[in-house]
């Protein structure tokens, strides 16, 4: 998928680096690697695919010049279900100097999603604050996410992100129907990958009110100004926080991902940038488009990811997302600069859609740009 071409003189030039893999994995799944080089995927952990061979192995062949230093890990096509290693932990990740033709052999034992032994909670240091309120809004939890190494370098300051229905970002036991988003894994994965700065994560709970909350009506205008008012100010009182906008992102799923764009275009000076999941721009929500169509853009310089399945609702959300991205684009933003939208034809609209794609918007927000394209490899 990502090899190129090489003329026979500078094929001359390069060894030979084969990666050879022992897993097993479930019916119908394949082994990815991914790493710091363009062969590799940049670590997008779902692009660079092993081929399984007649000894149920799993293998593939490249090409690198001598002196690349590789770093790599190994999943089934997603940081949630990264593999781990004997001890049943998320290993650092491995590194390979290229010198020589050579065969990489490796034996993975078990993988994040499939380990029964491994702890389904909460990766991470996770501090709780309890019935947090503004006025016009309902008292609900929030939690702190802090990154690795937060405790220790005491003189570093952190960028943040705010989540919507916090409940189901970071612990199986509160989400809905059992399933997370496991941002807390993921982020910890591409931090300690070191293609992430560290972030602070601050996950909202969701209340009875969730769709009023998280729409353009009268709580919903009174939620916004509890985060903008009340709630960061408070993370950035309490935190070692980069409180600028261009270092605030804010985060959400279906209508917590039309929330996140309101809280991006209405308060601009607050939130540099948003990533909508799954949004929902159609019907009474299609107010959202209306605004961007008739008045000027806030800021020139907002950061914005979009993306949507394609099934069930979110192929049924896909004219607001056509919409959106129309009325976005006379406004000045530019795909693969400051706008990407992402579409997967074979998700669903749930949390596990959800979280194995969200990588690619804390990539986009946070860390190294990742690979734009309309549709799912």
């Amino acid at each position: 998928m990502f090899a190129v071409a090489l003329s026979p003189a500078l094929t001359a030039q390069t060894v030979q680096v084969t990666f050879s893999v022992q897993a097993q994995v479930p019916e119908g799944e394949q082994v990815y690697i991914t790493g710091n080089h363009p062969e590799l995927g940049n670590w997008q952990p779902g692009f660079v695919a092993l081929e399984q061979q007649p000894d149920s192995s799993w293998r593939r062949q490249f090409l690198f010049f001598p002196g690349t230093e590789l770093e790599y890990k190994f999943t089934r096509g997603s940081w949630p279900t990264e593999a781990l290693d004997s001890r049943g932990l998320v290993p650092g990740n491995s590194t390979l100097l290229v010198q020589g033709d050579t065969t990489i052999s490796v034996r993975i034992p078990a993988w994040r999603d499939l380990d029964s032994t491994l702890h389904r909670g909460i990766t991470g240091t996770v501090e709780v604050y309890e019935n947090m309120t503004a006025p016009g809004i309902l008292p609900r939890t929030v939690l702190v996410w802090l990154p690795p190494g937060y405790a220790e370098d005491t003189g570093r300051h952190y960028p943040v992100l705010y989540m919507h229905d916090g409940q189901n970002v970071f612990d199986p036991s509160t989400s809905f129907l059992g399933v997370d988003w496991q941002v807390d894994e993921v982020a910890d994965s591409l931090i300690r990958a070191e293609v992430m700065p560290g972030i602070l994560i601050v996950a909202i709970y969701n209340t009875v009110d969730r769709g009023r909350d998280y729409s353009n009506s009268r709580e919903g205008r009174a939620y916004m100004r509890f985060l903008a008012d009340s709630l960061k100010p408070f993370i950035d009182r309490t935190y070692r926080t980069q409180p600028e906008a261009e270092a605030t992102a804010t985060m959400g799923s279906s209508l917590g991902g039309l929330i996140s764009f309101l809280l991006l275009w209405n308060y601009p000076e607050v939130f540099g940038k948003a990533a909508c999941l799954s949004p929902a721009f159609i019907g009474k929500h299609r107010s959202a488009v209306r605004m961007v169509q008739e008045q000027p853009a806030p800021v020139e310089h907002l950061r914005l990811y979009i993306d949507n399945g394609g099934r069930g609702l979110d192929q049924r959300l896909q004219t607001g997302v056509d919409a959106m991205l129309a009325a976005l684009r006379t406004k000045g933003f530019a795909d693969g600069e400051n706008l990407m939208w992402y579409r997967d034809s074979t998700a669903d609209h749930n949390e596990a859609a959800w979280a194995r794609r969200v990588w690619r918007p804390l990539l986009f927000l946070f860390g190294e740009r990742v690979q734009e394209g309309a549709e799912k490899r």
